[in-house]
């Protein structure tokens, strides 16, 4: 496991003034999104370069923010550029698997890591960062979507997280509710399900070894057979095996709560760890950000209100 210091360098916090990057791995964002993104980081007082591919267009899918060599050559940039403090993904939708192939680990690891701030698609990097540069990343909304630009709540999660960092912060919601009780401690890992099944099995990636950590797990816009379809992928893989605990997040557009619930209580409770529920990450409102590999405590109580803590 990494030492704090270490930790520190991919969580940051950031200051005032720092040039950080705009880029788009995935999805190409609104381009008055774009522009509110970029005018929210200004307003914090950052400096925001938007990178090529945040601008550009896939000559075939419209999907996609540009050619992948053109987004994973961003990235790339971004991350070896010593004038950039932090990467922000500016949205999700589908498109992060593509690129993962055309990054350079060996070249990336020989640069100081720097904080990385998306969630949704933008997972398979996350992944990718903890497997191949064991560095952490933020699981955070991202910077030019209506789902963080609308909500003030999670603006100010991601404030938080880009200028205070993890220490010391806790997370849950009202919502919150405890499916199976306990309590566990270990670096958080994880992120949107059905991503984290996509990735699973590619050639060249490391061994799984999950083994003591915290998993997040939310999702959009999946049926619920197609949740179950994500869970048993992840589980006959080995990746739950000898997991410390799971929080789950907002399933949005995913089916009825009461049948998701059951769903992660049948799959997920007989692994007989701390398993919460709704603690308010994801795609839903008020999102919080979320530090990836970094220490935390999962408290699922009998009663009472399930939480994240860092530390």
């Amino acid at each position: 496991m990494q030492s704090v210091p270490d930790i520190a360098m991919g969580l940051g916090p950031l200051t005032p003034g720092d040039r950080v990057a705009l880029v788009a791995p995935a999805g190409p964002p609104p381009a008055a999104l774009l522009d509110r993104g970029a005018a929210l980081l200004r307003d914090w007082g950052l400096v925001p370069v938007i990178f090529d591919s945040a601008l550009a267009r896939h000559p075939r899918a419209d999907y996609l923010a540009g050619p992948d060599a053109r987004r994973a050559a961003d990235l790339v940039a971004a991350w070896h550029d010593p004038s950039i403090t932090a990467i922000f993904c500016v949205r999700g939708g589908y498109g992060t698997v593509r690129v993962l192939d055309l990054l350079d680990a060996e070249a990336m690891a020989t640069v100081a890591p720097k904080p990385v701030y998306g969630s949704s698609d933008i997972t398979a990097l996350h992944e990718w960062l903890r497997e191949r540069l064991d560095v952490p990343s933020w699981f955070a909304p991202m910077i030019a979507t209506a789902d963080l630009l609308d909500d003030a709540a999670a603006i100010a999660s991601l404030r938080a997280a880009v200028f205070d960092g993890p220490a010391g912060r806790s997370w849950s919601a009202a919502t919150a509710r405890t499916l199976v009780p306990g309590r566990a401690r270990g670096p958080l890992i994880g992120g949107n399900l059905s991503l984290l099944a996509m990735t699973i099995g590619a050639r060249g990636r490391p061994a799984i070894h999950n083994a003591g950590a915290i998993a997040l797990l939310e999702d959009v816009t999946e049926d619920v057979y197609r949740l179950d379809g994500h869970l048993q992928t992840l589980v006959r893989a080995g990746w739950f095996d000898d997991i410390a605990g799971i929080a789950l997040g907002s399933w949005r557009d995913c089916g009825p709560p009461e049948q998701i619930r059951a769903l992660m209580v049948e799959t997920l409770g007989p692994l007989g760890v701390p398993l919460a529920a709704d603690l308010g990450f994801g795609h839903g409102p008020a999102a919080h950000s979320l530090p990836l590999g970094a220490p935390v405590t999962l408290a699922a109580p009998p009663e009472g209100t399930p939480s994240l803590c860092a530390g």
